[in-house]
């Protein structure tokens, strides 16, 4: 993390409850001492007194992997400054580690005292998204939400009503907002005749059912901390260092294992990204979307020069080649065919045929394909950028070939080609209940399904429970999500949906601050931040080293804002379920029943009262490592996979069923085999004449999505800038710090340019996340990328496309 971010959320400066002006800082000072302190005098900003002070423990819940423990200096019931966990020892090898939050979380503060917090209930006066609203009771909120769901039920049934998007407090327990199926909002929508379901999130929809063909369900990848036994690390688009960057996040077992073992280490990425940074030994840029390509031509070097490990494929894939096809699959449809050219397209997979399609000369894609053939252990990661495309679910199980062509699978220092994975501490959650209608879609086709639900079907739009849709989207929550425009594609085709109140006839938006997907809210709900109630959070990980925290009350809540459960209690009181749906329980009582059932799985735990006090529970893997389909490698038989054959499919039956019976649009692709499949807005497409650029996104170390996109800062230490090749600007007159528009048919977004050399020529980065902020012509001046992606889903899980886009980028004009 640059300097300036450090000086500027540095206890020392922080605790005083405002920032000194100086040369480092210049203007921030008087807008961060605003942010400060917004709702007490300024004599409340002094160095509070030792005796005057409580310290809670609270934390970080957004949807960063690290789940932070955060201390809560208290002074006269206001946050005066934010500490990290003190427990524990900064030693690796300990079991009982420091978890360390990162600037972000120590930013806390600032988004509980920020001019953005929800204050009251409101009411929409103006159109959708002009974030013009009225001020209302909570008792009139609630009315205007009672009927519209009685409205819409009797009209149009259950399934009209749908629960959106949402990861601003996934680690909660009582309060978690992903999956919507386990929040509140859904327990009391199950207890009054239940919702449209949804499947699929918009990080790994494409991973998750991609490699859920090849590996049975949801594929594990090794634990970071057992590359300590690894000799060569191959990451692919994964960039821990920005999405897990806190001292509980991975990126602090990745660097520490990679020093115990002195494995090389790989990245291939369009960007040179912050994980490498100093710390690969190679960095390979890639075309966005052409990773399968790649690995089809690595797998011809490892099959010509015989590094594949034939006896592991033999035994535990199917599909690798004739041998272990499926009777039912066709003549030389097996993967080595594929490679060699002896299959359907009857294109050989060379280097040099795969040079120009990835932008990676033939002589390294040899080289890294022998280096790879021929170390071992070797551990194959693949980060969720890549499959974020629209051959996102080919790609990832093209990966995962890496693995497997080599037998890295099951083995300490090797791993199966996903993303990291470890051991979690059992926990018993919010029971939500079951929804008593069954029908789903996928949660990227939402705006499809408002302006044209019942034409959605099964097998071309991916349908679940039946055939196809009854009824349009007539009814939204959105709680603690920011999918309702700014994190969802195409941003002003979304807008002009919206804006349509006679298509979907109600949104509610209950949230903390006015986000962008806030002001297309009907009725707006002031929800409490973490700082606010108290509840458990979970799934938090520091070395292999799994956490839990008592995220406790620190002050009294602000203005009128209300917690997630006060509020779904309210509103099953008023729709003659509360009984049902409380259980006699407050939210303490709630955490109390939790944790006491959670006692029962593991009576060795602290009890409720040691816990509150202590704030932090944590353990060790007792396995040391987490190696993922070690039972598998070790005993097949007795330990089969959840696929069809119970081993590893290469080739899949079932996805050759699917290609053959959906309907897809013109050059969307499903197929049995991990082969390469360009896209409609890649490096070879005809668009390209007129938009020369490929666009991808990126995780941005400022925010965790759109978190923290409204921490001021933040936003001023690590600016939102387009990337781009010093190559790629000097044909557009383009200067680091120029103003520039980025554009396509979809929009237009004005942003300041980043040239550097970390981004390869032909390819431009955003980060995403950025809150979008468009002007009366809907050109976005903040540098939210989605104004600019598209809203075509994967063929096979539906997904969002966000990193499958082209533009142009020239100089604004200077007027």
């Amino acid at each position: 993390m640059n300097n300036k971010l450090k000086q500027l959320l540095t206890p020392s400066l922080t605790r005083r409850g405002f920032i000194k002006s100086s040369s480092a800082i210049g203007g921030l000072a008087a807008a961060t001492s605003a942010i400060s302190l917004p709702f007490k005098s300024a004599q409340a900003e002094t160095k509070p007194q030792a005796n005057d002070e409580k310290v809670v423990w609270s934390a970080c819940t957004v949807n960063c992997g690290s789940r932070c423990p955060l201390r809560m200096h208290v002074v006269d019931g206001e946050i005066k400054w934010v500490d990290a966990d003190n427990t524990g020892k900064d030693d690796y090898a300990n079991k009982d580690v420091q978890v360390r939050a990162c600037l972000r979380g120590r930013s806390m503060r600032r988004r509980v005292y920020n001019p953005d917090r929800l204050k009251y209930p409101m009411k929409r006066v103006g159109k959708r998204g002009e974030g013009k609203f009225k001020r209302i009771s909570w008792d009139e909120a609630y009315t205007e939400i009672v009927n519209s769901l009685d409205h819409i039920k009797k009209q149009y049934g259950n399934e009209a009503i749908y629960l959106n998007y949402g990861t601003g407090t996934l680690g909660g327990t009582v309060t978690k907002s992903w999956p919507p199926g386990s929040t509140l909002i859904a327990r009391l929508m199950n207890l009054t005749g239940g919702y449209l379901n949804h499947y699929g999130d918009y990080s790994t929809a494409q991973i998750a059912k991609g490699l859920s063909y090849t590996y049975g369900g949801w594929a594990n990848g090794n634990s970071f901390s057992d590359t300590e036994n690894s000799k060569l690390i191959v990451q692919f688009g994964n960039n821990p260092a920005e999405t897990r960057m806190s001292g509980g996040g991975l990126i602090h077992h990745l660097i520490e294992s990679k020093e115990k073992s002195n494995a090389r280490m790989i990245m291939i990425d369009p960007r040179y990204n912050d994980t490498a940074a100093g710390r690969e030994d190679q960095w390979i840029p890639i075309k966005p979307g052409t990773d399968a390509a790649l690995i089809a031509a690595m797998a011809h070097v490892m099959i010509k020069e015989d590094l594949v490990d034939q006896e592991f494929l033999d035994t535990y894939c199917i599909g690798y080649d004739e041998k272990t096809l499926p009777a039912s699959a066709p003549a030389n449809s097996d993967y080595k065919s594929y490679i060699l050219g002896l299959g359907e397209d009857g294109i050989e997979k060379t280097p040099e045929w795969a040079a120009p399609i990835t932008g990676i000369p033939a002589d390294i894609i040899i080289k890294t394909a022998r280096e790879i053939g021929s170390t071992k252990p070797c551990a194959i990661y693949q980060g969720w950028g890549l499959q974020r495309t629209q051959n996102g679910e080919i790609a990832s199980r093209a990966i995962a070939m890496l693995a497997l062509l080599t037998g890295n699978l099951g083995i300490h220092g090797g791993g199966s080609g996903a993303r990291e994975s470890d051991y979690n501490i059992p926990f018993v959650r919010f029971p939500t209940l079951e929804n008593p209608v069954k029908t789903a879609i996928s949660m990227f086709l939402w705006t499809d399904a408002i302006v044209r639900g019942p034409e959605m079907t099964a097998t071309r739009d991916g349908v679940r429970g039946k055939d196809k849709l009854d009824v349009p989207i007539k009814f939204i929550w959105n709680y603690a999500g920011n999918c309702v425009i700014n994190q969802h594609s195409d941003i002003n085709r979304t807008h002009d949906i919206l804006q349509d109140d006679k298509a979907c006839e109600m949104i509610v938006v209950i949230d903390n601050h006015m986000t962008s997907s806030a002001k297309y809210a009907d009725i707006i709900l002031p929800d409490l931040t973490t700082s606010e109630q108290a509840d458990f959070c979970m799934d938090g990980k520091a070395a292999n080293m799994p956490y839990f925290i008592f995220a406790d009350k620190a002050i009294e809540p602000q203005f009128e804002a209300r917690s997630i459960y006060q509020i779904c209690s309210d509103l099953a009181e008023r729709m003659g379920v509360g009984p049902a749906f409380t259980e006699g329980r407050d939210q303490e009582g709630w955490l109390r029943h939790l944790y006491a059932e959670t006692l029962k799985l593991d009576p060795t735990m602290p009890d409720f009262e040691t816990v509150r006090q202590q704030g932090i529970v944590k353990r060790s893997d007792p396995n040391g490592h987490y190696v993922a389909y070690q039972a598998f490698r070790a005993d097949p038989v007795n330990n089969p996979l959840n696929t069809p054959s119970g081993k590893v499919e290469i080739y899949s039956e079932e996805l050759a069923r699917i290609a053959a019976e959906w309907e897809l649009p013109e050059g969307d692709v499903i197929h049995p085999l991990p082969i390469y499949v360009s896209t409609s807005e890649g490096w070879d497409s005809p668009l390209r004449d007129k938009y020369p650029l490929q666009l991808t996104g990126f995780h941005f170390k400022a925010r965790c999505h759109s978190t923290y996109g409204n921490v001021d800062v933040l936003k001023q230490a690590a600016q939102q800038e387009m990337w781009i090749n010093p190559v790629d600007a000097e044909r557009r007159g383009i200067k680091n710090g120029d103003r520039i528009k980025i554009f396509n048919d979809r929009g237009e977004v004005r942003i300041n340019a980043k040239v550097t050399p970390r981004m390869m020529p032909g390819v431009v980065a955003l980060g995403e996340g950025a809150w979008y902020a468009p002007d009366g012509n809907k050109v976005d001046h903040n540098g939210s990328i989605n104004v600019l992606t598209s809203q075509h889903p994967s063929p096979l899980a539906k997904g969002n496309p966000q990193h499958t886009n082209l533009v142009e980028v020239q100089l604004a004009n200077k007027a």
